[in-house]
């Protein structure tokens, strides 16, 4: 019954002669962990569960609160005060419930990240702070992890992918993060509610073809301006 499932639940990207029988088998036997289930987590969160990935955790600390709504779509108003972790497995597994989700009540920390994220084939950034981008990635590199990077502000936003194959990682491209009030945030600064989605859905489908062993971005950062959709691919 569940490849009979599989089949009619996938099989529009399965005609995909780039995917096929052997490329969702592997989205299947994968794991994917998500840091944040916020503005880009929530899209990158929908998709990857749609599409099939086996194992979804899911790393959120935070409540739901009424300005996150124009953004995070997992979530509507009668939401506002619950945990987005929390909240977003179980939107999730009403999605899809040939999958199963992982929540992490919890700060991503020095002292909890490795035994988090050891567990997981993929791991996606969706954070919004750089203490938490690099402690992300510090502990990729530690563990022999694959990384989705991605970032927005305002109109625009970043993606790579770091520590994938030889891939270089985030300090090869910036060393050390920078001073914390030298840095624009969304919450002074403000974001596009559809600038997440953009590139939260670009972030899954890189996920999605690292996992079927597709072409990913190597060694390369994307940066993408939304206002004149200017697109750009910088080598590093």
């Amino acid at each position: 019954m569940s490849v009979i499932q599989d089949f009619l639940r996938y099989n529009r990207q399965m005609m995909l002669p780039e995917i096929g029988d052997l490329g969702q088998e592997k989205l299947k036997k994968s794991s994917v962990l998500v840091i944040g289930a916020g503005g880009l987590g929530c899209p990158i969160l929908q998709y990857i569960a749609t599409a099939g990935v086996g194992i979804i955790g899911i790393v959120d600390f935070d409540k739901i609160e009424l300005h996150n709504l124009h953004r995070q779509i997992l979530y509507t108003e009668q939401h506002v005060g619950q945990s987005k972790a929390l909240r977003a497995k179980s939107v999730l597994e009403t999605l899809n419930p040939l999958i199963e989700i992982i929540a992490f009540e919890e700060k991503l920390t020095i002292e909890n990240a490795s035994r988090i994220i050891k567990d997981f084939d993929v791991i996606v950034d969706g954070c919004d702070n750089f203490e938490t981008r690099y402690l992300v990635n510090d502990t990729c590199v530690a563990l022999g992890k694959s990384l989705i990077y991605g970032s927005i502000l305002k109109f625009e936003g970043q993606m790579a992918v770091f520590n994938h194959n030889g891939n270089k990682n985030l300090r090869d491209l910036f060393p050390e993060p920078p001073n914390p009030k030298d840095v624009p945030n969304c919450n002074f600064n403000g974001v596009m509610g559809t600038l997440p989605g953009i590139i939260g859905t670009m972030m899954a489908h890189e996920t999605l073809k690292l996992i079927m062993d597709l072409t990913t971005l190597k060694n390369e950062l994307i940066l993408f301006n939304t206002l004149d959709w200017s697109f750009k691919k910088l080598k590093f």
